[in-house]
C-alpha cells in the first residue's frame, strides 16, 4: 500500500510542477505588465520601465520561454529566499504566502472538514428517506445553494448577522476581517481573548464555505447511497440478522465513501476558489485575494506563486483521498 500511495504521491507531484509552470508560460504570454507604468503622470521613460520589469522578471522584451527558464532557475537556485520573485509591489512572493497562507488554510481547512462531514450525512440521511418530505426538503435547498454564487451567499450572511446584532443590542458576530484591530492581530499574545476573538470571525465564512460545500457534497453523495441501498451484500447482512441502521452504517455507507473519496480531492479545488471571493466579501488579506489582485494587475509572478499555493493543497488533499480510497477498499491494498 505505500508503494501504492507513494507512486499516487509523485504522479500528483509531476501535475503539480506541471500546471504551476503551465500557468506561468500563459500569465507571461496573455498579461502585459507594462501598462502599470504607462499612462501616469509625470510619464515614466521607456528604459526606467524596462529596468524595473527586468527586476521583477517580466519584461515582455525577453522571450516569454527565457523568462520562464530564469523563473525556474530562480526556484531552483534560491530555494528558501528569493524563489517566485517578487509581486508587482515590490514585495517577495514567498514572504506574501507565508504570511498570507494561514489565514487561508484556517478557513479552508475548517470549511472543508464541516462541509464534508455534513454532506456525506445529509446524502446519507437524503438516500434513506428518499421522496419524504425531509428529502425535498434538503434536495431543494441543495439546488438553491448550488445555484447561487458563493460571494451572494456571503454578503447575505453578513446582512443576517448585522440584523442579528443590531436585535441584540450589542457585537455578537463579527465579520470584518481576521481579527479585531488590538485583538487577535498576529502579534498579540495568545490569550483566551486573542482565541475567541479569531474564533468568532471565522464564524460567518466557515458557514459560508460549510453550506456551499456541503450542498454538493449531499447531492453526489445521495446518488451513491441510492445505489448501494439496493445491492446484494446489503440484503445479505440484513439476512444474517443485522439490523437495517447497522447494515447501513457498516456495509452501505463504506462502499459509498469509496468514489466520494476521490470526489473529496477535486472538490477542494473548487472550495479554494470559492473561498477567495469569501475572502474579499470578508475582507481577509488570504492567497485567494492575492490571486484576484494579480489577475487585475497582471502580475505574473504572484499569479504563479497563488497557482502553486493551490496546487499544493491539490497535492496533499489528492494524497490523502488516495490514502482514504485504500483504506476502504481492500482490493487497493493488495
Amino acid at each position: 500500500m505505500s508503494k501504492y500511495i507513494l507512486r499516487r504521491f509523485l504522479n500528483y507531484l509531476l501535475l503539480t510542477i506541471f500546471a504551476t509552470v503551465f500557468v506561468y508560460i500563459a500569465a507571461s504570454t496573455f498579461f502585459y505588465p507594462r501598462k502599470r507604468y504607462l499612462g501616469r503622470n509625470p510619464p515614466i521613460d521607456e528604459a526606467s520601465i524596462d529596468a524595473q520589469l527586468s527586476a521583477l522578471g517580466v519584461n515582455d522584451k525577453d522571450p516569454v520561454l527565457l523568462r520562464t527558464w530564469w523563473w525556474i532557475e530562480r526556484i531552483i537556485t534560491e530555494p528558501f529566499s528569493g524563489k517566485l520573485g517578487m509581486d508587482a509591489s515590490g514585495n517577495l512572493v514567498m514572504e506574501q504566502i507565508a504570511t498570507r497562507s494561514m489565514l487561508s488554510l484556517n478557513l479552508l481547512i475548517l470549511g472543508a472538514l464541516c462541509a464534508a462531514i455534513l454532506g456525506v450525512a445529509l446524502g446519507v440521511w437524503g438516500a434513506v428517506r428518499q421522496y419524504k418530505l425531509s428529502d425535498q426538503v434538503v434536495t431543494y435547498l441543495s439546488f438553491i445553494l448550488i445555484s447561487t454564487p458563493t460571494f451572494v451567499g456571503g454578503v447575505l450572511l453578513m446582512i443576517l448577522a448585522t440584523n442579528i446584532n443590531n436585535l441584540l443590542g450589542f457585537q455578537m458576530l463579527s465579520f470584518t476581517g481576521p481579527y479585531t484591530p488590538g485583538i487577535g492581530g498576529p502579534d498579540d499574545p495568545k490569550t483566551l481573548d486573542w482565541f475567541l476573538n479569531r474564533a468568532n470571525h471565522l464564524i460567518l465564512p466557515t458557514i459560508a464555505l460549510t453550506l456551499f460545500g456541503a450542498a454538493g457534497y449531499s447531492r453526489y453523495q445521495r446518488s451513491i447511497m441510492l445505489d448501494v441501498l439496493g445491492s446484494d451484500f446489503i440484503r445479505t447482512a440484513r439476512a444474517k440478522g443485522a439490523t437495517r441502521a447497522r447494515a447501513l452504517i457498516k456495509h452501505g455507507v463504506r462502499v459509498a465513501l469509496i468514489p466520494m473519496s476521490t470526489y473529496f480531492a477535486y472538490n477542494f479545488g473548487l472550495l479554494i476558489s470559492g473561498s477567495a471571493f469569501l475572502e474579499i466579501v470578508f475582507s481577509w488579506e488570504g492567497m485567494g485575494k492575492y490571486g484576484i489582485v494579480a489577475v487585475q494587475q497582471s502580475d505574473v509572478n504572484a499569479l504563479a506563486g497563488t497557482v502553486a499555493f493551490t496546487s499544493i493543497l491539490l497535492l496533499f488533499s489528492s494524497t490523502l483521498s488516495e490514502v482514504l480510497f485504500a483504506a476502504l477498499d481492500p482490493r487497493v491494498r493488495s
